[in-house]
C-alpha cells in the first residue's frame, strides 16, 4: 500500500486517470432511469482516491477546463450570434428572461440560507446543472480581495455543494419538465395531440410531396428493378418515368440503368428504356419500398447495384440558404437526385420538416451519388467531409487571446471584476466558432474532437477537483448540512416552473416547443431526451437549440455574478 501511495503522490497523472476511467464507467451504469451522471461519478470518484492525500499541481486543472470552456463556445457560437439578428429571436429573449429568473432564484435562496461565496456558487452550479460554474466560481474566488484562508475554504466547499444539489438538478428537472410540465400545459394526452398537428402542418409541403421528412434518421436507400411492368410495353424515356413517379406523389430518382447489356450512369432524361432492362431508383427507405408493380419484380443485381455513393454532412454557409426552409432547399435545381438524411444544429439533431427554418452554421447530411452531391453541397455551403484534423493553430491562439482578455482586471468601487481566463477562453470559443460558420475553409474541428475537448476537459478538471478536495469533503458536507439540498430542489424547481408559465402565457410558444425552450435555457440535455420520449416526438429540438447556446454562455457568466454577490 506504501508503494501505491508513493507512485501516486509522485506521479499525479496516474490517479487522475484511475480516477476518470471509474467515473466514467459509474457514469454510464444506471438503476431503471436513474444515473449519477459522467460529471458527478468523476467527481465522487475523484474524493475517494483523494482520500490517500495526493497532492496535485493546480496548472493541470485550469489547461484542461480552458479546453472544455473553448469547445462550448465553439459548438454553440453559430447559434449563439445567428439567433440575435435572426427569427429566433424570440427565443433568445426567452432564454435571457430564463437565465435571470435562474440567477434570481438562486441568489435569493443563497441569501435566505446565509450562503458565503464558495457555497453559493456550488448550489448554482448544481442546481442549474451548469458544470462549468465550478471552475469559474473557483477562478471568481481566487481573484477577490479576500483573505487566503477564506478563499480556500471557499473553494473547498464549491464542489462539495455542487455534488449534493447537482442529483436532483438532473433528476428533477427532467421529471418536471417531461411530466409536470405537459400537465401544466393542458396534459400528456392533448401535448402529444397538438405535437402531431405541429408536425403535419410543418410537412405540409408547397414544393414536395415527400412525406418521409417526418423521420429525419431513416436512411437513403437504393434499389435496383427489371421492367417487365405493362407500363413498358412501348420503351419509356427516363423523364416519362420520372413523370410517372411525380403523379404517385413520391420522391424517388433513376440514378442508374443497364439497357442492352450496358450499364450507364446517371441517365439523362431522353435515354430509354425497354422491357428487359434494369433500373436503380434511390429514395429515403419508407419511400421505396412502396408498391412498384408498375416498374416489374425488384432484383438483386450486384454489379448494378455497385457504384460510388456519399452521403456527407453539408455546412450551410451561404446567404441565399439563411432563413429558407428544408421545403425551398429540396426545391433546388441542385438538389436533384439527393436526400436529406438528417439535420443537426449545435450538436443537436432537430427534425426534418418540410418548414423547419435553417440557418447559417446547421449542418445538414445529404445523401445520392457522387457528382450530385458535390453540385448540391457547393449550392447551399460547405462540404465537412469527416476528417481526423484539429486546426490546433485555431484552437491554441483561440484560448490563448480569449485567456489574455479575460484576465484584465478593473476595478470599480475597490471590487476586481474579471470575465476570468475562463469566461475569456469561452468567448473566443463563441466568437470563433461563430467565424467558422461564415468560412468554413478555417477553423475546422472533427465533431469527435470537439466531443473529446469537452468531456475529457470537464471532466479532467473535475477529476482533479475531487482528488484536491478529498480531505475536506466529508467534513464539507457537514458543515453545509442537509437543509443544502433542500436549497438546492427549491433553485431547481421554481425557474424550471416560472419558464413553463412564461413560455405558455406570455410567449405563447406551442406547448413541445415550449418544454424544448425551457429545457435549453436550463442546459439540460437530459431533461430533452425525457421530453421527446414522453411526447413521441423530436419537435421539442426547434426550442432547444437556439435557447441552449444562450443558456449555455449566459449562466457559466452568470457563475461569476453570484459569486462577487455572495462574496
Amino acid at each position: 500500500m506504501d508503494w501505491i501511495l508513493d507512485i501516486f503522490r509522485n506521479n499525479p497523472s496516474i490517479p487522475i486517470f484511475l480516477t476518470l476511467g471509474i467515473g466514467f464507467w459509474v457514469g454510464k451504469l444506471k438503476y431503471k432511469s436513474f444515473s449519477l451522471g459522467t460529471v458527478t461519478s468523476v467527481l465522487l470518484v475523484g474524493v475517494l482516491v483523494g482520500q490517500m492525500n495526493i497532492p496535485i499541481p493546480g496548472p493541470i486543472k485550469s489547461v484542461f477546463f480552458l479546453l472544455f470552456l473553448f469547445a462550448i463556445g465553439y459548438s454553440v457560437g453559430p447559434q449563439f450570434f445567428r439567433a440575435m439578428k435572426g427569427s429566433g429571436i424570440k427565443q433568445v429573449i426567452f432564454a435571457v428572461v430564463m437565465c435571470v429568473v435562474c440567477f434570481a432564484v438562486t441568489w435569493g435562496v443563497a441569501l435566505c440560507f446565509g450562503y458565503n461565496a464558495g457555497e453559493a456558487a456550488g448550489l448554482f452550479a448544481g442546481a442549474q446543472t451548469i458544470s462549468a460554474v465550478i471552475g469559474v466560481g473557483d477562478d471568481t474566488i481566487n481573484n477577490l480581495a479576500a483573505s487566503a484562508a477564506d478563499k480556500q475554504n471557499w473553494t473547498e466547499i464549491v464542489p462539495v455543494c455542487y455534488a449534493v444539489t447537482y442529483i436532483f438538478g438532473t433528476i428533477g428537472s427532467a421529471y418536471i419538465l417531461s411530466i409536470l410540465g405537459p400537465a401544466m400545459l393542458g396534459g400528456i394526452k392533448k401535448v402529444k395531440q397538438q405535437t402531431a398537428e405541429l408536425e403535419k402542418e410543418m410537412n405540409d409541403s408547397s414544393v414536395t410531396t415527400d412525406p418521409a421528412y417526418i423521420n429525419a434518421l431513416r436512411p437513403v436507400v437504393f434499389r435496383a428493378y427489371k421492367a417487365d411492368g405493362d407500363f413498358f410495353e412501348t420503351p419509356r424515356t427516363i423523364a416519362e418515368i420520372q413523370a410517372n413517379i411525380e403523379k404517385l406523389g413520391r420522391r424517388i430518382f433513376v440514378d442508374r440503368v443497364r439497357t442492352n447489356g450496358t450499364i450507364i450512369d446517371d441517365p439523362d432524361s431522353t435515354v430509354k428504356i425497354s422491357r428487359g432492362d434494369e433500373l436503380v431508383l434511390s429514395g429515403r427507405r419508407e419511400f421505396v419500398i412502396q408498391d412498384e408493380s408498375w416498374l416489374g419484380p425488384e432484383v438483386a443485381d450486384a454489379e448494378l447495384l455497385t457504384f460510388a455513393v456519399e452521403r456527407i454532412p453539408v455546412m450551410i454557409s451561404r446567404k441565399s440558404c439563411e432563413g429558407v426552409t428544408v421545403d425551398q432547399i429540396r426545391g433546388m435545381d441542385a438538389m436533384r437526385g439527393v436526400a436529406i438524411a438528417s439535420i443537426s444544429r449545435g450538436g443537436q439533431n432537430i427534425p426534418v420538416l418540410s418548414k423547419t427554418t435553417l440557418m447559417r452554421g446547421d449542418t445538414i447530411t445529404i445523401a445520392g451519388l457522387k457528382r450530385e452531391v458535390d453540385a448540391a453541397a457547393a449550392a447551399i455551403g460547405y462540404a465537412d467531409r469527416p476528417s481526423k484534423v484539429t486546426d490546433m493553430v485555431f484552437v491554441g491562439l483561440g484560448i490563448f487571446i480569449g485567456a489574455l482578455i479575460g484576465a484584465i482586471t478593473i476595478h470599480l468601487g475597490g471590487i476586481p471584476i474579471s470575465l476570468s481566463t475562463s469566461g475569456g477562453a469561452l468567448i473566443a470559443g463563441l466568437v470563433l466558432g461563430w467565424l467558422r460558420s461564415k468560412h468554413p475553409t478555417f477553423g475546422g474541428i472533427p465533431e469527435s474532437s470537439v466531443w473529446l475537448l469537452n468531456n475529457l476537459g470537464l471532466n479532467m478538471f473535475i477529476a482533479v477537483i475531487g482528488i484536491t478536495s478529498a480531505p475536506t469533503f466529508v467534513s464539507g458536507i457537514k458543515e453545509v448540512g442537509w437543509m443544502l439540498f433542500v436549497a438546492g430542489a427549491i433553485a431547481t424547481t421554481l425557474p424550471l416552473i416560472i419558464g413553463i408559465w412564461l413560455g405558455a402565457k406570455v410567449f405563447k410558444f406551442h406547448p413541445a416547443i415550449n418544454l424544448g425552450c425551457v429545457a435549453g435555457s436550463r442546459v439540460t440535455t437530459a431533461s430533452l431526451g425525457a421530453i421527446q420520449d414522453t411526447i413521441g416526438s423530436s419537435v421539442p429540438a426547434l426550442g432547444y437549440t437556439i435557447t441552449y447556446a444562450i443558456g449555455n454562455t449566459l449562466l457559466i457568466l452568470m457563475g461569476v455574478a453570484i459569486t462577487l454577490l455572495c462574496a
